[in-house]
């Protein structure tokens, strides 16, 4: 299909004018002028051209020291960061701001942002956690700092999402241990999540591994070791249909207890072997 004569124009046009805008972008780099080059920063920025306000910020904030610009120009170049996704960098250039003007119009926002980034930057739970702590922990401050914030609603939202990013984390690190048969470190792992997220949705498939893993200790554990071992499995059980009366987990949970049971009563009437720490 033959192009027509008017998009053939127009899109000289359109070359012609997006080459003059580039080639006028380029001489704002190398311009000394710092107004000029501050004016058009915050055209960019307003427009949403963050990668050309970004850059040309980027060169102005050390110019600009001393100057009532500096400070709207190192938020705007914070927030460039941000809106492009660098999300380390944000960060790092929100904290910067709120360290050097804690007093700013902009540094609710920034200090908000900041914790934001950290949280956009939060990696999966199945990876290492140390950034959402980190995040957590800006949260808290930001939270301490601004209690009343308009940005109060949406923070704490993004705490409760870290802390389950966290409690996932726990959890399928115990349940590893038990899937690898660690018995006695799933025990450990599982009763330390159990006492740090009672209320977790993990909950229960957490208590039902932790009486499963007892009873499979005591199962592999020496004979001078299987008594207390098994009556610990009996207490976790009785834990279990305490706390969880309609699992789904009823049955299997009741196989162990009868078998526990059974080996206490067998090891009570058995005559005491030599002792041993294995």
């Amino acid at each position: 299909m033959p192009i027509s004569r008017l998009t053939v124009l127009f899109l000289l046009i359109s070359t012609l004018v997006l080459g003059s805008c580039a080639s006028s972008y380029q001489r704002l780099l190398k311009s000394t002028d710092v107004n000029k080059k501050y004016e058009a920063a915050v055209k960019y920025y307003d427009k949403g051209d963050f990668f050309r306000a970004g850059t040309l910020l980027e060169d102005l904030i050390p110019l600009l020291k001393g100057r009532p610009e500096a400070e709207k120009a190192q938020f705007y170049f914070a927030n460039t960061n941000y809106k492009q996704r660098n999300y380390v960098l944000s960060s790092f250039y929100f904290k910067q701001f709120t360290d050097t003007y804690p007093n700013s119009e902009y540094a609710e926002e920034a200090a908000f942002l900041n914790s934001k980034s950290l949280f956009l930057d939060s990696p999966g739970f199945e990876l290492d956690q140390t950034n959402t702590v980190s995040a957590l922990e800006s949260i808290q401050d930001f939270l301490n700092r601004y209690p009343e914030s308009k940005f109060k609603a949406e923070t704490e939202s993004m705490a409760q999402e870290l802390q389950k990013k966290l409690e996932s984390k726990a959890f399928e690190s115990a349940k590893l241990y038990y899937q690898l048969r660690y018995n006695q470190a799933a025990v450990v792992a599982l009763t330390n999540f159990q006492q740090q997220y009672p209320a977790s949705a993990f909950a229960e498939q957490a208590a039902f591994l932790r009486l499963s893993a007892q009873y499979a200790w005591a199962q592999e554990s020496v004979e001078s070791k299987q008594s207390e071992r098994f009556k610990e499995a009996v207490s976790f059980y009785q834990q279990f249909i305490d706390a969880y009366p309609q699992s789904k987990s009823l049955k299997a949970a009741q196989d162990m207890y009868d078998v526990s049971q059974a080996q206490i009563i067998k090891l009570k009437a058995t005559p005491r072997r030599h002792p041993t720490n294995l």
